[in-house]
């Protein structure tokens, strides 16, 4: 009785394997040739982005990497010199003392602007 029992486990597992593998076979086999068709082409259209991809990524390696620009550094402004006008420190202080001189009073309109002109002129 005992061998009974352990064939009969033996043959119950031959089946199910064997029809796991059948089922899988028929299954393949079974696919439509429109189905295998639609395949094949997706399956060429992954191989032709994949080499596109590969043909950017060596194109991308040939080129030489873009030139890095690096800004000059800050420079504050300076002061602009004053425009040369020709008029020395003494001039200026000899104009200083000719419009105290009118604002007081000393000198008159036609006075300061005659000495005015005169220091300006030479």
């Amino acid at each position: 009785m005992m061998r009974r029992r352990v064939m009969r486990r033996a043959v119950v597992r031959t089946a199910v394997v064997g029809g796991t593998a059948y089922a899988a076979g028929h299954h393949a086999a079974t696919k439509s040739a429109q189905q295998q068709q639609t395949d094949a082409q997706q399956d060429a259209q992954i191989a032709d982005v994949q080499d596109q991809q590969a043909a950017q990524q060596q194109q991308a390696a040939q080129q030489p990497p873009p030139p890095v620009y690096q800004q000059p550094a800050y420079a504050p402004p300076q002061a602009a010199a004053p425009a040369p006008t020709g008029m020395t420190d003494e001039k200026i202080n000899q104009l200083k003392q000719l419009g105290q001189l009118h604002e007081s009073g000393i000198l008159t309109d036609a006075e300061f602007d005659a000495q005015k002109q005169k220091l300006l002129n030479s």
